[in-house]
């Protein structure tokens, strides 16, 4: 009931919206999944074809300072929805049975929906278990969206990627086995969908996120075969990862497969354009393309303490470019990504922002771009952030922090917390976690203690701790970073035990 009269109050708030257009804008968000930094051709990467994705930046505007709300898919995935550090709604970790996207949150579809959207979403959910089993989530459908077709997780078949994947359900009934690849799959139910679903009467919020290029890895051979060749070669032993150990077996077989991969996402999305092109929506259509946080590493015998392995991720050859840490790490490498967004009109075309944009400002800036009202009555961390867009200032009343304190510090051995003040980056690190303590007991009970402090304007990979130079900004960001710290923490632990 108290959602409803939520909704109902933000449906009936006006606001300046969108200027100098008739009608308001369609807005489609495009999440790829644990996507690098470095892995586009328009951010400097020098081996994988992304045609598609670099034309898209010459028409809008490329973000240098773009950042996934959370270091890990579940997480990143809650603040982009909910406009909330996915601490706040008790992501520490990933969706399992016990967390989930509560029925409470109050999610972008569902504000759209309030000012007479229709909302779509397609792909990769990981915010709550979509399959019927003795427990209950609220899935896309409770979430504010209107059509969707989706998995829980990732794809797996029985080659061990992306093709033919199985475990996709459409508005809540299963679909089975279906014949291609995800991207391609989620793609063209999307263009299908603007070309004759949708109700052309309605501006729309559609909401497509890849598998690609997550593990398993698996592209067409017509893909992977550009990327087996001398000059590949030569180019990848140029190619940075985040300063993060690589195996030491020869796994150089498989980066084919990971930059082939990327290529097939590239041409997803142009396709996905060009639809958009000929139904006659590109000028009233704000597009963003992102990814969930920095590109997965294969696991190191260091990492994993030699007690195992996983092969799918020896295909993983993410790069964050010249950022330090991947996937999970609270170093830029670990949530800095490519950000491109595109409005004609509103956007300059063929920009560039050097403007931190979040993850979690991507509600808020839809909001006020559409005239809708945050949602109130509830903690929301990103803001109105579309002057990033444009290269102007954006105002923060807090600093935007990251979170990675999952496994303590012995599995990853990496510090659990980051935070951003200007181009200052304190990297905080919780006291060592007991041998055989509760991971709930040891974050709950402590503090970040032990600090970096980097400057990006000059140190961009995070290489040199200047943190006994300035002690007074370490002590100011510290302090600030513990406030914070506690207060999503003690949120989130609230909501999960609700």
């Amino acid at each position: 009931m108290e959602k409803m009269l939520m909704l109902l109050l933000l449906a009936g708030v006006a606001g300046s919206g969108f200027a100098g257009k008739k009608a308001p804008p369609n807005v489609i968000v495009f999440l790829a999944d644990d996507l690098g930094y470095g892995d586009l051709g328009c951010y400097g990467n020098r081996i994988i074809q992304t045609p598609h994705l670099d034309q898209f930046a010459r028409e809008g505007v490329r973000l240098t300072d773009c950042h996934s709300g959370g270091t890990v898919c579940s997480p990143s995935r809650a603040a982009l929805l909910t406009g909330r550090n996915p601490y706040r709604s008790g992501f520490f970790y990933i969706h399992n049975r016990t967390t989930f996207l509560k029925d409470e949150e109050v999610t972008l579809a569902e504000v759209l929906k309030g000012k007479g959207y229709e909302t779509a979403f397609w792909g990769k959910w990981h915010l709550s278990t979509l399959e019927h089993t003795h427990y209950v989530h609220p899935g896309p459908g409770e979430q504010g969206f209107d059509y969707w077709m989706g998995t829980t997780l990732n794809a797996f078949d029985k080659l061990g990627g992306p093709q033919r994947p199985k475990a996709f359900i459409k508005n809540g009934e299963p679909v089975g086995e279906v014949d291609g690849w995800y991207c391609d799959v989620i793609v063209d139910d999307a263009r299908e969908w603007l070309k004759s679903k949708r109700n052309k009467e309605k501006p729309f919020f559609m909401y497509v996120c890849s598998h690609e290029p997550h593990t398993p890895i698996h592209p067409p051979e017509a893909y992977s075969s550009k990327y087996d060749n001398p000059w590949v070669e030569q180019l990848e032993k140029q190619t940075r990862y985040g300063t993060i150990n690589r195996p030491e077996k020869d796994i150089s077989a498989y980066k084919k497969e990971y930059y082939g991969t990327v290529n097939q996402l590239d041409d997803a999305f142009g396709r996905l354009m060009n639809t958009l092109d000929e139904q006659g929506l590109r000028e009233n259509t704000l597009v963003l393309f992102t990814s969930d946080n920095g590109p997965e590493t294969p696991v190191t015998f260091e990492e994993c303490q030699g007690q195992w392995e996983d092969p799918i991720r020896d295909k993983c050859f993410g790069t964050p470019g010249e950022l330090r840490g991947m996937k999970r790490y609270p170093f830029e490498g670990g949530h800095r990504v490519p950000g491109i967004a595109r409005l004609p009109g509103a956007i300059p075309a063929g920009s560039e922002s050097g403007v931190l944009f979040s993850g979690t400002d991507i509600l808020p800036t839809v909001c006020k771009l559409v005239g809708a009202a945050v949602p109130a009555n509830r903690n929301v961390d990103g803001v109105d952030a579309f002057n990033a867009f444009l290269g102007q200032t954006v105002e923060r009343k807090d600093s935007a922090i990251w979170f990675f304190p999952h496994h303590g510090d012995t599995w990853f051995r990496m510090p659990q917390v980051s935070m951003r003040s200007g181009s200052y980056s304190l990297i905080g690190r919780l006291p060592k976690r007991a041998e055989g303590e509760e991971l709930n007991d040891w974050f709950v009970h402590n503090d970040p203690v032990l600090f970096e402090l980097y400057d990006l304007s000059v140190d961009p990979a995070q290489s040199n701790d200047i943190a006994e130079q300035h002690p007074e900004v370490v002590a100011t960001m510290a302090k600030e970073m513990t406030a914070l710290w506690r207060g999503m923490r003690d949120e989130g632990l609230a909501a999960k035990k609700n």
